[in-house]
């Protein structure tokens, strides 16, 4: 495709290349490194004459609960676990080697345009939907008009917001408008959901699109839903009739012929089920189980494996966070008091038994965690914020605080004393007061009961400040619904590290996400200085700007205390069944544990 338009088009040649986008027909790179050629058979990580066939039974990562629809694409209610992965495709699809680079899947071939201001996609003429009808641009157009209409979940009309338009040009033939040229872009839409229209239509009749919730989503993907009802456990069956199963992305994938997800109310139970046989791989948590749960018969005979498997993923941001929305959590140097009163040392020693690291700043152990003060690279993209922002966010960046002496948690207490009595809390009559003498309460929001021990230390720590913690737990779905209308005060969240982040985070940390119920920006920040540094992340055109623009939003993020950063690890630690499962020789370096295992693993 590039060569060919060399021929056509010799007066861009210069244009072109400087263009730090990069694509092929088979293939579009953000940064233009594409490492696969045209004609390339199968991803290096994966064994392409894995035999087909068996079952997989896993326990989903996420928090357990019930399942109550099967349209994902929806706000209220949840939706089981694998469909997006199993069932929906999209038209491109990456890989776990390059963080920003991704190949045909739906689309079979790609063609940015020279401003960069559209992406054109032709449709595999192979692509086709479960029911047999093929996958069509008016499908592509249908999908977006459905994920950012206002009836489905905010967070697609915030990813796709820099979309101006879908043209269908032809039956396999869709552009997208962009109205910047923002090299991500592509990716961005490469990525979105591809469904069918006559997904949700009953007896000739289309339902409105938050009224779908029975009706399995009409997807292209690799596997059904084998039992389409609601309940807990789900299973999935591969469809023999899958159409991408020898293309190049797809060769040596998802080879089993069931991928089963079982849902354990507690963790008690979901660990004996692991010990009974009843699913043959689980990702571990908590490191208390870790180390004290993993050994006995199953696992000294081997017939269960417990392995903490490498990577070089990002670490994850962990921490408690507080809703800005509540007037008490407006001051920075309360909330940075409330951090003060966090032990981590001791909670590693005492509770994690050493296996965690403290989180520092939101994208630890990566290239994109700022450190010291800021370089040439921040600074210039810092500069003209400067008005809008502190003037501390021009020094040394904050790290998180520690005991390891000569520190000490008593000189941390003494120090959130100080910093509280600044913002006009004071102890008096048993309790924090400011001048109303209103007492200071927070109530910790959770569906964990196994983090109560976690909690306890910090509660206690924060009653010798005068300030009141309770912990709140719900079940799952009001845990959900408490925090879609953001009616909490503090909870706890985990951001999985990320090797390309862009316009996701626009729904973390942007001033429109803010307002906007059901959205990932749970903080409720709304900052000029902090939505023009993510404008800096979504159009950098080079990986180094990327990483400056990264940083610089890093350290204003970290100077504004918004989180209580807690801890990662920088393993995956997992139990499974080596008797019944098989996995390629190579790990590939970014992966996600759970999604790796049913992609590329198989049934011996």
């Amino acid at each position: 495709m590039r060569d060919l338009f060399f021929l056509r088009a010799l007066g861009m040649l210069l244009v072109l290349c400087f263009m730090p986008g990069s694509w092929a027909a088979h293939a579009y790179a953000q940064f233009g490194d594409i490492k696969y050629p045209a004609g390339f058979t199968h991803f290096n990580y994966v064994n392409p004459d894995a035999p087909k066939g068996g079952e997989i039974r896993m326990v989903p990562p996420t928090r357990p609960t019930n399942f109550d629809k099967f349209n994902p694409f929806t706000l209220r209610g949840t939706a089981p676990y694998g469909l997006g992965l199993l069932v929906v495709e999209s038209l491109l699809t990456g890989n776990a080697e390059e963080p920003t680079t991704a190949y045909g899947l739906l689309a079979d071939d790609v063609n940015v345009a020279p401003d960069r201001l559209s992406a054109t996609f032709h449709l595999n003429e192979k692509a086709r939907f479960h029911n047999g009808a093929p996958v069509l641009a008016a499908d592509v157009l249908h999908s977006f008009t459905q994920l950012t209409g206002k009836l489905a979940a905010p967070q697609y009309r915030t990813i796709y917001a820099e979309v101006k338009a879908v043209t269908v040009l032809a039956e396999r033939v869709v552009r997208f408008d962009f109205a910047t040229p923002n090299p991500e872009l592509p990716l961005v839409v490469g990525g979105m959901p591809v469904f069918s229209r006559d997904w949700g239509r009953v007896n000739g009749q289309a339902l409105a699109f938050d009224k779908i919730v029975s009706e399995v989503p009409m997807g292209s993907g690799p596997y059904k839903v084998a039992n389409p009802a609601m309940g807990r456990d789900i299973t999935y069956v591969r469809d023999p009739a899958y159409w991408g199963a020898n293309l190049p992305s797809r060769k040596g994938q998802f080879n089993f012929d069931r991928v089963s997800f079982k849902i354990y109310l507690d963790e008690t139970s979901r660990f004996e089920g692991l010990k009974a046989g009843e699913f043959d791989f689980m990702r571990e948590f908590i490191s208390r189980n870790w180390a004290r749960q993993y050994t006995g018969k199953a696992f000294a005979s081997g017939e269960l494996v417990k392995r903490a498997f490498e990577n070089r993923n990002p670490g994850d941001f962990q921490g408690y966070v507080f809703n800005l929305r509540k007037p008490k959590f407006q001051d920075a140097r309360v909330r940075r008091a409330i951090g003060l009163a966090l032990d981590f040392e001791w909670m590693n020693r005492q509770l994690f038994y050493g296996l965690y690291k403290r989180v520092n700043g939101y994208f630890p152990n990566s290239e994109f965690h700022a450190e010291g003060l800021p370089k040439p690279d921040e600074l210039a993209l810092l500069e003209p914020l400067r008005l809008k922002l502190k003037p501390e966010v021009f020094g040394a960046v904050p790290v998180s605080p520690s005991t390891l002496p000569p520190g000490s948690l008593r000189e941390n207490l003494r120090q959130a004393q100080a910093l509280l009595r600044e913002a006009g809390w004071t102890y008096r009559d048993g309790a924090l007061r400011n001048a109303q003498g209103e007492a200071f309460t927070m109530e910790f929001l959770n569906d964990q009961p196994s983090l109560i021990r976690v909690v306890g230390p910090f509660q206690k720590a924060l009653e010798k400040l005068g300030i009141t913690l309770t912990y709140r737990i719900v079940d799952s779905s009001l845990s959900k619904q408490r925090m879609d209308a953001f009616d909490f005060e503090v909870t706890t969240l985990r951001l999985p590290g990320s090797t390309a982040p862009g316009g996701e985070l626009l729904e973390l940390f942007g001033s429109k996400a803010a307002s906007m119920p059901g959205s990932s920006n749970v903080w409720g920040l709304a900052d000029p200085a902090i939505d023009a540094l993510l404008q800096k992340v979504v159009s950098a055109k080079t990986r180094p700007e990327l990483g400056a623009a990264m940083r610089a939003l890093d350290r204003v993020l970290t100077h504004g205390y918004y989180s209580v950063p807690q801890y990662y690890g920088d393993a995956f630690f997992i139990g499974y069944r080596p008797a019944h499962l098989a996995l390629p020789a190579t790990i590939p370096p970014y992966y996600q544990p759970d999604t790796w295992a049913l992609s590329t693993w198989w049934r011996k």
